[in-house]
Parts: C-alpha cells; structure tokens; sequence
C-alpha cells in the first residue's frame, strides 16, 4: 500500500518533466493517489504534453490563480474528475526580470506587485478556491525557497518568498480548524527551468554543495518531490506552519 494510497490531489506548476511539481505528481500517483493538474494560457497544451510522461494519465484544468472567475470555477472544474481532494501543491512563483538579478533598488511597484500577488498572495486564492473540496480535511504544501537571507540576485522575489512563508503560517492558523494543514518545503537550488529564468542563479547555487553536510545534487528533484509527497500523507497529522528543509543542511550551517 502506497504512502498515498487513495488519495485525490491537485498540482499546480507542472511545466516540464523538469519541474520539481512533475516529480510531485510523478511521486504521488507511484504512491497510489489521484493527480489533477492545473495550468492555464499559452501553457495549457504544454501541460498537457508533460501529463503523458506520468505513469498514469492526468487530466489538466483550467487556474491562472491571479484570475479571480478562474479562481470561483475551480471547485467545478475539479469536481469533474473527483467529489473531493485530499491535498493541493502549491508550486507557483513568477517575478519580471527587471524585479531581479541585482534590480533590488530600481524596482518598480507595477513590478514588484506582481511578484507579490503572483508568488505570495496566490498561495491565500488557492487555499480558499480550494477550501471547499478539503471538507474533510487535507494537506496544502507550498515549495519556497528560504528567506531568511537576502541572497544574490533574487531581489524581489526573495521578498515574495518572505511573504510566501509568512502567508502559510496565517493560513495554518485559519484553516487549521478545519484540519486543514499548511506546511512548506524549501528546497536548495535545483536547475529547474524556472531557476534558470532567475538572472545570475549561478550565483544562488554556488559552492551548495561543499556547504551541505550531507552534500547536493543540483539536477536531482526527488528529495525535495519525497519531502512533499510525506507532508501530503497522513503521517504527519499534527504538522502545520511548519517549513521542512530540503537542502542538504545548509540552512543550519554558518555562512
């Protein structure tokens, strides 16, 4: 019996086979659950294409979380596939070039703003889009990337990472009477093709793996995707607000 076994997911983010969300969903239905995947615009086919390299097929709905008539259909929408979800994922960033690579000071709000509602605030639309297909319960899992620092060349959108994280903690107080649990997992660098699109992320990732104690592999998602799939279990039923480290230890070591 698979650690998830049986369970209805939704997955957000699935771009390429790449993609930490593919291992995600890649992981879960190996695990024995139900994946739905969302996408929207010009990516929508691309998302359709990437669903046939999972082990099983996996319908694509229709979410752009920054629209709200998107947002209000998606209950519907995922009501077409299955009654219920156990769990959501969260895999959703986006920040305008000129908000980054060492773009800190000339930022522009229009900019900057977008970043935030793109990277921060959709975590909040997605939760409570979604509230009601969790009627019993479930799992939300974000993917951030730590912001305790202000690291090289992520400028705003480390910004929005601390609002990411800031924002999971408030909805692990509010939906947590409803046994909804919201948990994150920060994952060092991996040279998706969105960290790729970050300028200078050879900078971000240089000398991780000399930090790390138990060393990393910046090509490889399945830690992270594992981290993921156990905080979607039922193995951690008193968890919440909580963000599990997934990067080899450099977190807890000195820079």
């Amino acid at each position: 019996m698979g650690l998830l076994e049986g369970k209805k997911l939704l997955v957000t983010g699935v771009l390429t086979d790449s993609s930490i969300a593919f291992h995600v969903a890649r992981l879960a239905q190996q695990e024995g659950a139900e994946v739905i995947l969302t996408s929207f615009g010009r990516q929508f086919r691309l998302t359709q294409a990437i669903a046939k390299r999972l082990p099983a097929p996996a319908p694509v709905i229709e979410l752009d979380v920054t629209n709200n008539e998107d947002l209000a259909a998606l209950e519907g929408r995922v009501r077409e596939h299955t009654d219920h979800l156990d769990g959501v994922v969260h895999s959703i960033g986006f920040a305008p070039q000129s908000v980054m690579g060492g773009n800190f000071l000339s930022g522009e709000w229009a900019d900057v703003s977008t970043a935030l509602e793109v990277s921060a605030f959709s975590l909040k639309s997605l939760a409570v889009a979604a509230r009601p297909l969790l009627s019993s319960g479930g799992s939300i899992v974000g993917l951030t990337f730590d912001a305790s620092f202000a690291w090289p060349v992520y400028d705003w959108m480390g910004v929005a990472k601390a609002a990411f994280e800031s924002t999971s903690r408030y909805l692990a107080r509010d939906l947590g009477p409803s046994g909804i649990r919201v948990n994150l997992v920060s994952a060092g660098p991996i040279r998706t093709t969105a960290a790729k699109s970050i300028p200078g992320f050879e900078k971000m990732e240089g000398g991780w793996p000399e930090r790390a104690p138990l060393g990393w592999d910046m090509t490889d998602p399945e830690p992270t995707a594992r981290a993921v799939a156990a905080l979607l279990s039922d193995w951690f039923p008193a968890t919440t607000g909580e963000i599990v480290h997934v990067d080899g230890g450099v977190h807890a070591m000195g820079m």
